[in-house]
């Protein structure tokens, strides 16, 4: 299968069922064996997905993509090597970056939630094509792109968090913060925010907010 065809939602749901890494293997770039030349839209997912995983807490180094063709064996068994020795070092997942597993599961349910809305943002606003991995680096470490994803996925993000959570059962913006590790200022301007699109209320009697 074509790398270009590793779709986020299957890197997602490989790391919310207990994996602790998932790795992706392309052709070269430059000598794709389809017109497609998926293994571009492979390393554009891998730069989003990684910041994706960053923005819930998740060490994106857990995603690896690596070019190696079919007669690279030796380098094939050496990537994969040092990417078990890697996530070793970084500990299952959830454990080495301080989350239980049920605000980890939390997580993950809130970014598959708007995986639409994130690939509407790849396809509008970050779809490239440059002809060197070097260049995409530098693409995706920019400012621009870095503004973008804190700004517009970023937002969008806590907002499912929070009203994933709310979903269980209501909660004070104090008892918010300390399950999402999402500081209270943050927390407030998100429920102000999502009480103007409806969707979520603040319940006067239990001094809580839930979902609307």
């Amino acid at each position: 299968m074509c790398s270009g065809r590793v779709d986020m939602a299957f890197v997602l749901r490989a790391l919310a069922s207990g994996a602790d890494g998932v790795f992706i293997g392309g052709c070269w770039l430059g000598e794709c064996h389809y017109v497609t030349e998926g293994n571009y839209d492979a390393l554009s997912m891998r730069h989003l997905t990684r910041k994706v995983l960053e923005l819930i807490g998740v060490n994106p180094g857990r995603l690896r993509l690596e070019w190696i063709s079919g007669s690279e064996g030796m380098r094939y068994a050496e990537v994969m090597n040092d990417f078990g020795r890697q996530l070793k070092g970084f500990g299952p997942i959830g454990v080495g970056e301080g989350l239980d597993k049920e605000t980890l599961k939390l997580k993950f349910k809130a970014v598959t939630k708007i995986l639409p809305f994130l690939k509407l943002v790849e396809r509008e606003r970050l779809r490239v094509r440059f002809k060197t991995e070097e260049e995409y680096d530098r693409y995706f470490d920019s400012e621009e792109v870095n503004s973008l994803i804190r700004e517009l996925v970023g937002e969008k993000l806590a907002i499912s968090q929070i009203t994933t959570l709310l979903e269980q059962h209501p909660l004070s913006t104090r008892e918010i913060s300390d399950f999402l590790h999402i500081k209270p200022a943050e927390v407030s301007r998100h429920l102000n925010s999502s009480a103007r699109q409806g969707l979520v209320r603040y319940n006067e009697e239990m001094k809580r907010y839930a979902v609307a």
